[in-house]
């Protein structure tokens, strides 16, 4: 298939760490522009990355004819505003997580992509990863019995006051940051714990209601340790999650189901050039699965590229991104009024 022609909406180390690599190798895409609001750092950026073409401002970006999809990983707050900008300008988007502030936010998006005709994505990498896509059909083939409990554990330590995941302004803090993925992969897999036992689409997918209870920064004022539940009903799943911004790196998702476990030891920012462990856990003993290596955002790209050229729906549907922003507000609904809030 032809390429499609990518552009890079900011300038971010997360790019330029993670990303950069494994698009640049992708025969489903070619980078043809890079922006910033700075067009110094802008032209440099291009020249160390190989981009042929460098913009000082996004609006330039996104006029140009020759690009057909966008990649944003732009600050939180900045998401809404130029993923609409670009969608009007008829650029498919590739947005990072969270893919906006609220659910009234997401839902202009989705609204904006649907009239256009364009896909638009929220980039929750791991959902690509192959260690992701077994531990989904592990629970959806009912080896673990019904899953009656989900908990997640995701902390990094960070005391930069520049970062901007620091800056509540601009949608910084622990359950924007890393809070997203303990929503978003509780979600994925309750899912498919649903489908297992119900065939069907049924309310146990989504929670009904959560609480969470943050530590908040006296400088920062971010939420730098949070403790989450959510509530899937009598059919679905129970959810406790730990986040935290200032706290030992760790990172573990494990699920309990009426017949068995499964551990996911390094679940969302898995080495790309090593193998990934699951540990799943019934009656029979405990086996150790390997999936991998497996660069999970390369896998994402080159997915949505073919969606694009395929002209089908987004790998991941932006309803799952409007969805997991439901319930990040109402856990932020939750923090404030100190009790259980509806989603």
């Amino acid at each position: 298939m032809e390429s499609v022609r990518w552009g890079i909406l900011s300038i971010s180390g997360h790019y330029a760490l993670r990303v950069h690599t494994p698009l640049s190798c992708l025969p489903e895409a070619t980078i043809v522009a890079i922006a910033s609001r700075d067009a110094v750092k802008a032209k440099a950026a291009a020249a160390r990355f190989g981009i042929g073409r460098s913009y000082g401002s996004y609006a330039e970006l996104i006029a140009d004819p020759e690009v057909e999809a966008i990649y944003m990983p732009l600050p939180n707050s900045l998401h809404a505003e130029w993923a609409i900008a670009a969608l009007e300008a008829g650029k498919h988007v590739l947005c990072e997580k969270p893919i906006a502030l609220d659910k009234v936010q997401a839902e202009r998006m989705a609204a904006k992509a649907k009239a256009r005709g364009l896909l638009l994505m929220e980039a929750f990498m791991y959902r690509f990863h192959p260690q992701w896509l077994r531990a989904r059909r592990i629970v959806a083939s009912g080896e673990l019995g019904r899953v009656r409990a989900i908990q997640t554990w995701f902390s990094y330590d960070n005391s930069d006051p520049a970062d901007i995941r620091n800056k509540p302004e601009v949608g910084g803090g622990a359950l924007y940051d890393i809070g997203c993925y303990a929503v978003s992969s509780a979600r994925f897999l309750a899912a498919a714990s649903s489908l297992s036992f119900s065939g069907e689409r049924s309310s146990s997918q989504e929670p009904l209601r959560t609480l969470y209870v943050a530590d908040r920064d006296p400088v920062f004022g971010t939420d730098v340790r949070g403790l989450g539940l959510l509530d899937f009903g009598p059919e679905g799943p129970r959810v406790s999650f730990h986040v935290a911004t200032k706290a030992f790196p760790v990172q573990r998702v494990e699920v309990m189901g009426e017949g068995g476990s499964l551990a996911i030891n390094f679940p969302f920012n898995a080495y790309p050039d090593v193998p990934t462990i699951l540990e799943a856990s019934t009656g029979l003993g405990t086996r150790r699965i390997e999936e991998g290596p497996a660069d999970q955002y390369g896998l994402m790209f080159a997915a949505f590229s073919r969606a694009i050229r395929e002209g089908r729906q987004e790998p991941t549907p932006i309803e799952d991104g409007v969805a997991n922003m439901a319930v990040l507000d109402s856990l932020f609904r939750s923090e404030k009024s100190g009790a259980w809030e509806a989603v």
